[in-house]
């Protein structure tokens, strides 16, 4: 019995980790050539270039033996051998051609024809996918290890740190903030449910050095009566969004991150990034930036 068409390309069982959680996917279907492109973009650079060299190698090994089939198709060819052919090969794909060798014959022309078309091609598309690759826009974005929650201004709230690495300025930045949590209905049925969690900004206008996200825990909030224990049963998951437009690029710009509920800082803050200097000046410290510290003669207080 002939196996299903869509079991002749499954993908390799593979491992993720999504909140502190892996999970192992199977029975995907993919074949290489349906999302080279993709694959070619994000690949990294060592591999990109590796399979690249490894092609174009592969290429004119191909040229070289159609060459080497030809009766004395190549002028004044050197080495007499195989590799005289490939590097004749290496020439014409590149259309570099020295003078030295030549096609002599109808043979050899028309196979330099076919090289010289697939040497275009080959340099127009290695050119643009360098191009995609470097123009890629990339947020480099930190945010802090531990969300923290505590109480500011007698209410419990959800504070979570993030920077602009680049420093430059990310215009009209918005923030997203979800809770993912495992439920059960009373069916029995099992589901992941996602939650947005309301930030007091959710705005900022010139996001260039750091920006505080809080997240409010009221009556109208999902982590409403939530403790510790109750995370972990559910297995909550927080996720941060960042967009904005890179104005040294105008280019838009994505960051994101996620923290499970083993990350969570209950009754601490952040260390203070910003202090004043002797020399009259604002200092900002990234060093500190991921530091957490109780809040002392603060207990929990259960909303």
């Amino acid at each position: 019995m002939e196996p299903k068409r869509s079991t002749l390309f499954q993908r390799k069982p593979r491992t993720m980790e999504i909140g502190g959680r892996q999970y192992v996917s199977h029975g995907l279907t993919r074949r290489f050539w349906d999302d080279i492109y993709h694959y070619a973009l994000t690949i990294r650079w060592p591999v990109f270039f590796g399979l690249a060299a490894t092609i174009f190698l592969l290429l004119n090994a191909f040229f070289a033996l159609l060459y080497q089939l030809g009766d004395n198709a190549i002028a004044n060819q050197f080495p007499k051998s195989f590799s005289g052919a490939f590097f004749f090969s290496v020439e014409t794909l590149a259309t570099v051609g020295y003078g030295d060798m030549h096609p002599q014959t109808v043979y050899a022309h028309c196979i330099a024809t076919a090289e010289i078309f697939t040497g275009m091609g080959c340099i127009a598309l290695v050119t643009g996918l360098i191009f995609s690759r470097f123009s890629r826009p990339r947020a480099k974005m930190l945010f802090a290890d531990h969300p923290v929650i505590r109480s500011i201004n007698g209410q419990q709230t959800l504070m979570i740190r993030a920077a602009n690495i680049r420093q430059n300025v990310i215009a009209e930045a918005s923030a997203t903030l979800y809770l993912l949590l495992r439920e059960v209905s009373p069916e029995g049925f099992r589901l992941r449910r996602i939650y947005d969690l309301k930030l007091m900004r959710d705005h900022h206008p010139v996001f260039s050095l750091s920006w505080s996200l809080m997240h409010v825990i009221d009556e109208t909030s999902p982590l409403y009566d939530a403790t510790p224990d109750t995370l972990e049963s559910t297995e909550a998951l927080i996720m941060l969004t960042i967009e904005g437009v890179d104005e040294t690029t105008s280019q838009p710009m994505l960051a994101r991150r996620q923290w499970s509920h083993r990350q969570l800082r209950w009754n601490h803050r952040y260390l203070d990034l910003v202090h004043d200097g002797e020399d009259g000046m604002s200092h900002i410290d990234y060093g500190v930036f991921h530091e957490v510290l109780p809040v002392e003669g603060e207990e929990r207080v259960t909303p």
